[in-house]
Parts: structure tokens; sequence; C-alpha cells
């Protein structure tokens, strides 16, 4: 599986290029920016990794306004994503930056798995609460990538 990066923060590019991803580059920091570079790469790679620092800095600068700014204007990509077809797609963090904590938290974090294949459920929000009712409930992050493949159907049968 070919695997491409787009990351602003560099730590971010050089951890994906130690695992394999290529790192891609491109010029700006917002999540449009991001977003213009998987549209560009989109047919070299056959997954992405995606990674948003300001949701993060924002949350350990203890700027909630900001914060909230941020993560709506990775809200406002996602239609742009789906238009390209993805198999599947993650939406989620590597960990909790409450803004109020000024600090990465012990907290669960919100995860949307979204599939042409998925069982829709009953969550009608992308937060810590709702996501935890949802049909993925509060999962280990080591399953993610296995079930985003089983619904973009990447895995291979066995025996049937």
């Amino acid at each position: 599986m070919r695997a491409g990066a787009i990351a602003v923060y560099p730590m971010y590019r050089g951890v994906a290029s130690l695992v394999g991803m290529e790192a891609i580059r491109f010029e700006g920091d917002r999540p449009r920016h991001e977003i213009d570079a998987l549209v560009g790469a989109w047919d070299e790679f056959d997954f992405f990794f995606i990674h948003v620092k300001k949701t993060d800095s924002y949350g350990e600068d203890g700027d909630f306004d900001a914060k909230v700014h941020e993560i709506e204007a990775v809200d406002a990509e996602i239609p742009r994503i789906l238009e390209l077809g993805p198999g599947a797609l993650i939406v989620t963090g590597d960990h909790s930056t409450p803004a109020v904590l000024r600090s990465h938290s012990w907290h669960p974090v919100p995860t949307l798995l979204w599939s042409p294949h998925a069982m829709p459920d009953a969550a009608r929000g992308f937060g810590e609460r709702a996501c935890a009712g949802g049909q993925l409930g509060l999962c280990h992050a080591t399953t993610l990538i296995p079930q985003a493949m089983a619904h973009a159907g990447r895995l291979k049968r066995y025996g049937a």
C-alpha cells in the first residue's frame, strides 16, 4: 500500500517518513491547503494521513475559540474529501487537548469512520459524548486501520 502524509508540522512528516509514508510537500498552513495537496496527489497513493496541528496547539494555548475555528475549518473541507470518492475516511485525533486544561489529557478522542458501506448509527454530532454512543463506541486505536480497510473493501476474504 502506498501511503502519503500531509502535515504542516515537521515532526509528523518525519514520523510518517519513518513508517514508510511519503511526505507530500505543499504551500500554506491551513486545512484547505492540506486538502489542496490531497486533491493534487489523490491518484498517486492508496492511503493518506493528514495531520492538522493547530487544533492541538490552540488547545495547549487555552484558546478555545481558535480551536473551534480550526475544527470548523477542517469540517468545511470534508465535502471536498468525499468528492474524491474515498473507500473510507477516518476523522479523529492522536490525543485530547482540552483548552481548559492547556495540555494533552487522558480523555477519549471523538472518532468518525465513514464509508459508503458503513451502517448508520444514532450519533447526531461529532464530539466526545456523541461518538462514545455511536457504533464504534469507545474503541482502541489499533482497530481503526483494519476497520477502515474492511469498509473500503481492501481486505482479502479467506475461506468463503
